[in-house]
């Protein structure tokens, strides 16, 4: 029989989250049980429970910020037994047989990835996320947290930290190049300190000067305001990589012309709104704009592992699930440094 757990629930694009309770599936031979500890709070949550990413299906339990311990296996689990700390990020399966599945990314899986919450699973239930006692999860999609790496901090490395450690290596950060991260926030941070810890020289470009101490703190070398013009003067051709982590709208034409010749611009902020550019910025110095989304379960792996080994997690605030709605709102307000992270111990 089905176990049903306490969770918090958008239930509407404009009322608030409420408690709730969800099913969660009877273990199949390849299932993993988990008793999640601590959820993250990425901006996905919010743009999903308010249906700004299309309308969701309601009720839903956001959530894809995942670090628990194992409660139970399936008879068929062999990577992992009770007790082990892990994780669960954006997608808990794949079809399995694309090209891009095969390949082993699961991210680009062709039909679609099945994501951790607001989504249908194989067994053609909604999927529900990680603001919630437990969740069951197929041993393939299960990431294994070293202990080099508390699961309160480690929990944002599920989603913010893969969404910057996918694009700096694929991209080949490191010694001798020059990478900016637009935005310090719950991505921006993740890219700065993965950056630094990869050996690439980091400049962060954030609207205004606030967050100096912090980004200098967390290993960038330079920092920037963008609401000054003479910044784009300054550092024209100057990047060989520039991640752009900020979901809003901006002059993309001005951050291209930050990039040396064969840089690359990543957008891994995703605005609600199409984002529009002159080609002449992109043929004039063989530039790229580019895209990533999250990343492969290798990949998720190979950053904790990556993390643990360089002592990284996430700046983090603790709180107690009943402060979920007021988060939210600190999150839109940008009042946050900078991750919100549920103690799920307070669901009960």
């Amino acid at each position: 029989m089905p176990t049903a757990v306490k969770a918090y629930a958008a239930t509407s694009a404009t009322e608030p989250l409420t408690p709730t309770t969800v099913e969660r599936r009877d273990l199949g031979p390849h299932d993993v049980l988990i008793d999640i500890k601590f959820a993250g709070i990425c901006h996905s949550d919010i743009h999903t429970a308010r249906s700004e990413w299309g309308p969701a299906n309601y009720p839903v339990v956001p959530g894809h910020e995942i670090a628990g311990i194992v409660a139970e296996v399936g008879s068929e689990v062999s990577k992992y037994s009770v007790g082990d700390r892990v994780g669960v990020g954006c997608m808990v399966d794949s079809c399995g047989e694309c090209e891009n599945c095969l390949k082993g990314m699961e991210n680009y899986c062709v039909p679609g990835n099945v994501g951790t919450y607001n989504a249908v699973g194989k067994d053609g239930e909604p999927t529900q996320g990680g603001y919630s006692q437990s969740i069951v999860v197929t041993e393939k999609f299960v990431l294994g947290i070293p202990e080099g790496i508390e699961l309160d901090v480690a929990a944002p490395l599920l989603c913010a930290g893969v969404t910057l450690f996918s694009p700096l290596q694929h991209w080949g950060a490191g010694p001798g190049k020059k990478v900016a991260i637009v935005g310090l926030g719950g991505l921006g941070h993740m890219g700065v300190k993965i950056a630094h810890a990869m050996g690439a020289e980091v400049t962060v470009l954030s609207q205004s000067l606030k967050k100096q101490e912090d980004g200098l703190r967390l290993g960038a070398d330079h920092y920037y305001a963008t609401g000054d013009p003479d910044t784009f003067k300054a550092l024209a051709g100057s990047f060989d990589l520039v991640i752009n982590t900020v979901s809003a709208q901006i002059d993309v034409d001005a951050y291209l012309s930050l990039l040396a010749v064969d840089g690359t611009m990543v957008n891994v902020g995703a605005p609600e709104k199409p984002l529009s550019l002159a080609v002449f910025s992109l043929i004039a110095g063989r530039k790229s704009f580019a895209g990533s989304m999250i990343g492969s379960i290798k990949e998720t792996q190979d950053m904790l592992d990556f993390c643990a080994e360089h002592h990284l997690g996430a700046e983090i605030e603790v709180i107690s699930a009943d402060q979920v709605n007021e988060a939210y709102e600190r999150v839109l307000a940008s009042d946050v440094r900078y991750r919100f992270v549920i103690d799920t111990a307070t669901l009960a």
